[in-house]
């Protein structure tokens, strides 16, 4: 099918929720995509955010097909060799990353369903309903996971959100300390904030907030979903600031390509009782043998390093280049924004065009999320194209 012919098909029956750009993606490898008249593209957006190990990456696809064969999907009431195996192999991540001596994970389809999973815990340990979150944070598009996001855009037209919810300026303990008390069950925070314009926190905000939750008696909940599974140059970006937070929520690349989120928390703080929360698909054989294969890909290929290399150098690159039209380039790992003095979309719409498939994180600023996969030489290409269009 040519594009006409699926862009008039689609246009039948899509639910109008999301924009499409006029471009038909139908192959995609490595850190390249092609669409369906045959245009070749730099992937700078790792299909918004979850190809870290590429696209199609050959001992993913091996786990895949090996595990289609076999059992595609079980009953959570049963007991399963690959989820058995992928919580073992994830739990010796996390506990390593966050100076957890012992965790529980809850897996399900989304990192929108991971964030209402640590919603309920919280509020089912702690006996609170209180939740705060902060200003410019974006953590999905569920009611519950709706109601800790800050924009009016993706707030309003649903009202009234799940009751309770509080938002504070990001980085701003002073603002989080005058609103956070006894009766609140958690705050919600990520380390750099993607969809409000690639922000990121200071070790000194992260540690301090650390110790108010604790003063307050209320959990500490990490959004990980864009920058886990080494997106920042760590395999969590807790890491940078040596945060070990009660719960942390992971999504999009954790699957490799396959549906997956994942709640998880240290042991000590308790766990669900039997029958509060569930999922049908969540952590089915299928996905867990995917993440299996990524989390083996990550070790092997020694992605978490490649990404903290490469970024540096990207980011270097990016914050050297003329500033008639940038405000600031800003970034953690291959994770950066380029905030420009004027709207975004005509900068994206060219850059398609030429080639480099990149996104937005607001009206003003430019996103570049490429898989850590990628070759320097394609960032090269990237980046040059970047300086062209802008110029």
């Amino acid at each position: 099918m040519n594009y006409q012919q699926i862009s008039e098909l689609e246009s039948i029956y899509n639910s109008g929720g999301v924009g499409r750009r006029p471009v038909a993606l139908v192959r995609a490898k490595g850190a390249r995509l092609w669409d369906s008249e045959g245009h070749e593209y730099i992937d700078c957006t790792a299909a918004h955010g979850w190809a870290n190990v590429g696209h199609s990456h050959p001992k993913v696809t091996a786990a895949i097909q090996a595990q289609l064969e076999t059992l595609v999907a079980s009953p959570e009431s049963s007991y399963n060799d690959q989820r058995a195996m992928w919580m073992h192999e994830l739990a010796q991540i996390l506990e390593r990353s966050l100076n957890w001596s012992g965790c529980h994970i809850h897996p399900s389809n989304s990192g929108t369903e991971a964030i209402e999973a640590a919603l309920k815990l919280a509020r089912f340990l702690t006996g609170k309903s209180k939740i705060v979150a902060t200003m410019r944070a974006f953590h999905g598009r569920t009611m519950g996971a709706l109601s800790l996001t800050w924009n009016p855009k993706y707030r309003e037209p649903f009202e009234p959100l799940v009751p309770g919810v509080q938002h504070v300026t990001y980085n701003n303990i002073k603002a989080m300390a005058e609103v956070l008390d006894n009766q609140t069950a958690a705050v919600v925070v990520e380390i750099v904030q993607g969809e409000g314009g690639v922000h990121a926190g200071t070790t000194d905000y992260f540690q301090a907030l650390r110790r108010l939750c604790d003063e307050r008696d209320a959990l500490l909940i990490v959004d990980e979903i864009q920058t886990g599974v080494g997106r920042t140059g760590k395999w969590l970006a807790c890491e940078h600031h040596h945060l070990s937070p009660d719960i942390i929520a992971m999504g999009k690349s954790i699957g490799g390509g396959l549906q997956m989120g994942v709640t998880a928390w240290q042991k000590k703080i308790g766990c669900f009782k039997s029958g509060h929360h569930g999922s049908t698909f969540g952590g089915n054989p299928l996905v867990c043998a995917a993440s299996r294969a990524v989390m083996q890909v990550m070790a092997e290929e020694n992605l978490v390093e490649r990404a903290a290399y490469l970024g540096r150098w990207m980011l270097d690159e990016l914050q050297a280049l003329p500033d008639k039209k940038i405000r600031e380039v800003r970034g953690l790992g291959l994770m950066i924004g380029v905030e420009l003095k004027g709207k975004v979309t005509p900068i994206l719409q060219t850059l398609v065009e030429r080639g480099v498939w990149a996104m937005p994180a607001g009206l003003n600023v430019l996103r570049l999320l490429p898989p850590l996969v990628i070759e320097k030489s394609d960032l090269e290409q990237a980046v040059t194209i970047i300086k062209e269009v802008l110029e």
